[in-house]
Parts: structure tokens; C-alpha cells; sequence
């Protein structure tokens, strides 16, 4: 099964365009072609993810990540020529680990892109979700005195629907809700989950036990657990982090996202009482935690099972906890559509970019 439209770009353009390339399209691969549309190399969302953590500028041209795989074994991308049969497609894409295959005519120009999604339509993602939704929502009141944030509606729909409907598009079939304030509400919405393509299981707080610590509560876990908090509005490719986690390695993937603090003012540089420098109101970018995880079970094993009486166990305990003991923690920078609504004004913004179309859209 083909793509509509072919996700083409210049190397000329900049990595900006491809990944706005790559988030319309959703194949998570952006070919870079000269203007005969012969092939010169490929960006894939993870080559772009890696380029943020690296600290790349999105205005640089895309050429900049070509020259960076050249001498290394994804200087030359993997492609077949016209006509090669699908069995053939599929396993060449799981022996090299790909999801994207450019296919090329006898001129060594690319007619057409087949996703391993495409030719395996019901492959449904090795792993549970959990939906954390046990919070108060206090910042958001009175909107949320008699009703969980989640259930708080988006559209024409609660919040927490959104984050469901995007997991079941991903392939992830097992959902589990962590719930507290008001959970008959939620368990009443989503019931069995059946309606929503999914199965749902509830995970009840008698207390709040933290960021982390209802995780605690599942039981028998031998699948990777991806967690998300249920106030979280975002068009994150669920698919392409667990990509990443495995290619990784790690034991938990943390989603990231990039913020840029601007200082109002002059920042002087000092050694002692000697200046040593000024900028002229600066701007820092940092990676801040985006609320969305992988975790191995092996990392779920660490997190307590029976907590002693007003204990509370966050994930950024869980992560300290495997860091001290040397254990590997990967970052994911989500590059596409993301809020955390927190308060007011951030469920408004939320409104109002679903109403324009920037979020909540649909994935292929």
C-alpha cells in the first residue's frame, strides 16, 4: 500500500520542514531527493529525535544529517527496485529493522514508499499502556470539583478519550486506568473498553501513592509498560518511541520535550566580584519531562508494592533509583503537538487547537 503523497524534501530544506513533512505524512521518514526525485538519503524520526538531543538547530539544512552518516553503514539508504514482490518487502524490513522501504523505477528514482504497517495491518505493539488519572485537578476548579481533569472535555469529547484513541491507533490494545478522585465516573465512560477498540482494566488508588507508585498495583507484568498522564493532550507517536526504546535498550524512556526559558534582562557573567562577560537577554533550552514513559518489567520491579502509610513513590524516584544503580535511562524528544494541561489557560489553548485542527487529529 502506497503513500497519497510521497514525503519528499530538498537537502537544501531545513530540518524544520522535514519534520513538519514527517508529521503530516505519519510514515515517520522524510526521503531526500534531488529534483529529478533520485534518491540521496533518507531522515527517519528517530535520526531527527537523536538531532535534537544533540542539540541540533531546526533551521540547519537538511544536509547537515546526511554528512553525519557518511562513512557509517545508513550512508546509503535501504531501497528495492519497482515490482519487488511484498514477501520479499516485508522480510528485508525485519531482518534490517526498518518500517520504511523507498522503492525505485530503473532510473534510480523513488515512485512509491511501502511501511511495514502497510503490509502487516494488524500488527498490534508488544506492550500495556497505564493512563494515569487519579489527580484532583485542583488548578482547573471549579471545573473539576465534582469531576475528574480527564473527563474534562476536549471537543466533543473527555480529554482522557483522546489519549485512549491514540494508544488503540498505535496498536496497543491493553489499557490500564489509574483512578482515584470520582473513578466511577471514568470506569462508567469506558467501561470494558470494548466500544473503544481497546480492553481496559482499573487500577484503584485507596490513597494518592504518587507519580509512580500505582504502578505498583499491577500485578504479573512480563510486557514493556508505556505510562502516560491523563491530563496530557498530544499527538505523540506512541509507535515511533517504542521504536526508539527498543533501539535504545534501556530499561525506562523518558519523553522529553524541548523549553526555551527567555531572560528578560541582561545576564552578567562573573568570576568573583570580576565581570567577565554580558549577554543581552539570553534564551536557554532545556528537555523537560513530557509525562510520558517506557518502562521494562524490570523497572516496574523496583517500584514498592506495599507503601508504608502516607508514602508516595514519583517516577523521578523510580528513575533516580536506576540510575544509581547503573542502570540505562534513554530520553525521547517529542518533536509533534504537546500540552500539559495544567491549568486554566492551558485548557483553553487546548480548545482552541483542536477546534483549528493543530491537535487531537486522527492518525493513519
Amino acid at each position: 500500500m502506497s503513500m497519497p503523497t510521497l514525503p519528499l524534501i530538498s537537502p537544501r530544506s531545513s530540518i524544520r520542514e522535514a519534520i513538519e513533512m514527517i508529521d503530516r505524512s505519519e510514515c515517520a521518514i522524510a526521503l531526500v531527493t534531488d529534483l529529478e526525485n533520485h534518491l540521496l538519503g533518507t531522515l527517519t524520526d528517530g535520526d531527527i529525535r537523536r538531532a535534537m538531543l544533540a542539540g541540533t538547530k531546526l533551521d540547519q539544512p537538511v544536509q547537515l544529517l546526511l554528512n553525519a552518516k557518511r562513512g557509517t553503514p545508513a550512508e546509503t539508504p535501504v531501497s528495492v527496485p519497482e515490482g519487488t514482490p511484498d514477501d520479499e518487502m516485508r522480510l528485508l524490513m525485519e531482518e534490517r529493522f526498518i518500517r520504511q522501504l523507498p522503492i525505485l523505477d530503473r532510473q534510480k528514482r523513488v515512485v512509491d514508499l511501502v511501511l511495514l504497517d502497510h503490509l502487516l495491518p494488524a500488527a498490534v505493539l508488544p506492550i500495556q499502556a497505564v493512563i494515569m488519572a487519579g489527580g484532583f485537578g485542583t488548578r482547573l476548579r471549579p471545573l473539576t470539583d465534582d469531576t475528574p481533569k480527564p473527563m474534562l472535555h476536549v471537543g466533543d469529547r473527555p480529554l482522557i478519550e483522546h489519549v485512549v484513541e491514540r494508544l488503540r491507533e498505535a496498536g496497543i490494545r491493553d489499557v490500564n486506568i489509574s483512578t482515584f478522585f470520582r473513578s466511577e465516573k471514568i470506569i462508567a465512560h469506558f467501561g470494558d473498553g470494548a466500544a473503544f477498540g481497546v480492553d481496559v482494566n482499573y487500577v484503584t488508588e485507596e490513597r494518592p501513592l504518587g507519580t509512580a507508585g500505582a504502578l505498583g498495583l499491577l500485578r504479573n507484568v512480563d510486557s514493556p509498560t508505556l505510562v502516560t498522564n491523563g491530563d496530557i493532550f498530544t499527538d505523540v507517536n506512541y509507535r515511533s518511541m517504542w521504536d526508539f526504546h527498543r533501539k535504545q535498550r534501556a530499561l525506562l524512556t523518558v519523553a522529553v520535550r524541548r523549553y526555551d526559558l527567555k531572560v528578560p534582562y541582561g545576564v552578567v557573567v562573573h568570576s568573583g566580584t570580576s565581570v567577565t562577560g554580558l549577554t543581552e537577554k539570553p534564551t536557554y533550552e532545556f528537555f523537560v519531562n513530557a509525562g510520558i514513559y517506557l518502562l521494562e518489567p524490570e523497572a516496574l520491579a523496583l517500584i514498592p508494592r506495599d507503601m508504608i502509610e502516607g508514602r508516595q513513590f514519583h517516577m523521578t524516584d523510580l528513575i533516580q533509583k536506576l540510575l544509581d544503580s547503573g542502570q540505562k535511562v534513554t530520553s525521547f524528544p517529542v518533536h509533534e503537538y504537546w500540552l500539559d494541561i495544567g491549568q486554566m489557560d492551558d485548557y483553553e489553548q487546548a480548545q482552541q487547537d483542536h477546534q483549528q485542527g493543530r491537535a487531537g487529529r486522527r492518525a493513519a
